[in-house]
Formats: structure tokens, C-alpha cells, sequence
């Protein structure tokens, strides 16, 4: 036998060995790839109505592709993320120290990927006409401080202030415990979780001493191309950085005004990977944050992370 015949047997048979390794079964049977197959992923419930819109254009372009979504609380899907259960986790927050240790200890490569900025807003009812609040009298409800409207606003006759949130272990809950009580936990008395935003906006709509927190991308009404009205059935509170909140130093999570930084209460929004067969949950984040995605959330009233964003001044005559 000659050299070259035996160069080509040997690459041969080298071919066929990895082919043969590449074409294992994957951990639980995937078989999805970048672009096809069928794959299930978590998301917190605040962020339904982008994503669904998100998997509704995804899969009108990619046909052979199939993502579920699955709707639930921040930590519920993070901690499915760390027991490998699912391999995209989209919410509010990057991984922990402790997070990345783990899933580097066991050779994974977890990758945190941020698709957009959004406005944690404070909704009233509508009979309420107290909507300026500063950031620290929000610290000061959540704390017990502050229990009534009279304790924000003397003149006011409302009584007891009742806050309501989407769910206990919310990336909502979480926002305000770490970035509005210094990492402690919510200790009025009167505060509560329902078990999703619509929730919370149907229960301010029957309160009138309610404040619902909320994500913004709930507010916008789908008849304004230009995200500058909200849900007409409650009110917006401006929120000030200063000690005392009035009407020129608030803000409402606007896009623009989370964009030069006026509102004081925007998270970022991430896509938590940790998929080592870089199939459709990769395929899926980062059509998200194409150009397409990123569309679509700005049409959502968030603000994207990527693209060309010209403010334009534009003069008023009367």
C-alpha cells in the first residue's frame, strides 16, 4: 500500500471518528440548532407582552424554529437556569458572583446578554391627583415610614397607602429591595403581590389609595405609534431624584427621558444564557437584540440597547 493511499484512509476513518463524535445525543434529547427545532425557555411574567411579540416576528422569519415561552417569577427561573432545566432566563438582572462560580465550577460558559432599559413606574388611580413622588419618600412607603397619603402630601385625605405588586419574587420585588432599600426587604405592612401585572393594574383601577409598581412596557396605549400616552384607565406618577418631588423636578419613565437619565428608576433587561451547544436559545437572544428585536422593543416604549438614536429639538409655535 501506498503512502498517499494510506494518508486517505487514515483521514478517512479520522472524518467519519469525529462525525460520529459531533453527532451524539445531546443532554436530554436536543435537537434544536441556531435557526430550527423546538426549544422552551423562561422569562419573567412583567416582560410578556415584548417577548411574545419577540417569538411571534422570530418565527414568521425562521419557520423551522419553535420557542416557548414559559412566564413566571425572576427567581423560579433563574434557579431552573442553574439546574440546567432551561438555557435562557430573560430578566432583569445579571448573574451573581455566586451564579457564575457555580456554573464555571461545573465547565459551563454562562454569557449575560442586555436587550433593553426599562422604566419601573408607580400607577395610581384614577381619582388620585397625588402623582409626584420622590424617590425617597417610595423608600420611606416600602420601609413603613410613610403609611398614609398624609405622610407624603399633608393635605391629603386618602388615608392608608396600599402597595401592590406583580408577584413576592418578582424582578420588580427585587429592584426596589436592592436599589430603593439598600438591599432590605419591604416591611409595610400594607403591602401585597398579586399573581401578574394585569392583576396589579386591575386592582389600582378599583383603589383609589393604591400604588401599583409595574414594569413600563404595560403602560403604553396600542393606539399611540408614539409611545407618548399611557393606559387611560389610571395615572403615571412623576418620580423626582430630589428630596421633594414636584411637577419640574419629575419625571415619567418616558423613553427619552430614560435615555438621558432624568427618570430615576430603569434596570437594564438581559438574556441570562447558559447553552453549550450554542443552539436556538442563542438563536433567539440575539435575534432580540438584531435589528429587527431591537425594533420591536423600542416600539414597546422600552429603550433598546442597540441602535441609532437621533433626539431631535423641535419648536412649538402657538
Amino acid at each position: 500500500m501506498n503512502k498517499t493511499l494510506s494518508y486517505f484512509i487514515i483521514g478517512t476513518i479520522l472524518t467519519i471518528s469525529l462525525c460520529a463524535c459531533n453527532n451524539k445525543p445531546r443532554k436530554g434529547g436536543r435537537t434544536d440548532t441556531y435557526s430550527s427545532g423546538t426549544i422552551s425557555f423562561v422569562s419573567d411574567e412583567s416582560f410578556s407582552p415584548i417577548i411574545n411579540e419577540e417569538k411571534q416576528i422570530f418565527e414568521s422569519i425562521y419557520t423551522q424554529a419553535t420557542v416557548v415561552p414559559i412566564y413566571t417569577n425572576e427567581s423560579d427561573g433563574i434557579n431552573q437556569l442553574l439546574q440546567d432545566s432551561i438555557c435562557l432566563v430573560i430578566t432583569a438582572r445579571n448573574y451573581k458572583d455566586s451564579e457564575l462560580k457555580n456554573l464555571r465550577d461545573r465547565r459551563f460558559m454562562p454569557q449575560a446578554l442586555p436587550i433593553a432599559y426599562d422604566g419601573l413606574a408607580l400607577i395610581v388611580n384614577k381619582q388620585n391627583n397625588d402623582t409626584c413622588i420622590s424617590v425617597n419618600d417610595i423608600a420611606r412607603i416600602l420601609s413603613g415610614q410613610a403609611t398614609k397619603w398624609s405622610d407624603i402630601n399633608p393635605a391629603s385625605k386618602r388615608g392608608d397607602i396600599t402597595i401592590v405588586f406583580d408577584n413576592k419574587k418578582s424582578s420588580t420585588v427585587h429592584f426596589v429591595e436592592d436599589s430603593i432599600l439598600g438591599g432590605k426587604p419591604i416591611t409595610n405592612p400594607n403591602a401585597s403581590a398579586t399573581n401578574n401585572t394585569a392583576d396589579v393594574i386591575e386592582y389600582v383601577e378599583k383603589d383609589p389609595n393604591a400604588i401599583g409598581i409595574i414594569g413600563s412596557n404595560w403602560l403604553n396605549d396600542k393606539r399611540d405609534s408614539t409611545n407618548l400616552t399611557f393606559n387611560k384607565n389610571i395615572r403615571v406618577m412623576s418620580v423626582s431624584k430630589q428630596q421633594k418631588a414636584t411637577p419640574e423636578n419629575s419625571w415619567k419613565p418616558y423613553q427619552y427621558y430614560l435615555y438621558n437619565g432624568n427618570y430615576p428608576l430603569i434596570r437594564t433587561i438581559y438574556c441570562l444564557l447558559n447553552d453549550p451547544y450554542n443552539g436556538l436559545p442563542w438563536g433567539f437572544a440575539s435575534f432580540i437584540r438584531s435589528p429587527k428585536g431591537q425594533m420591536i422593543i423600542f416600539k414597546a416604549g422600552l429603550l433598546p440597547v442597540q441602535g441609532d438614536l437621533r433626539i431631535r429639538d423641535v419648536n412649538v409655535s402657538q
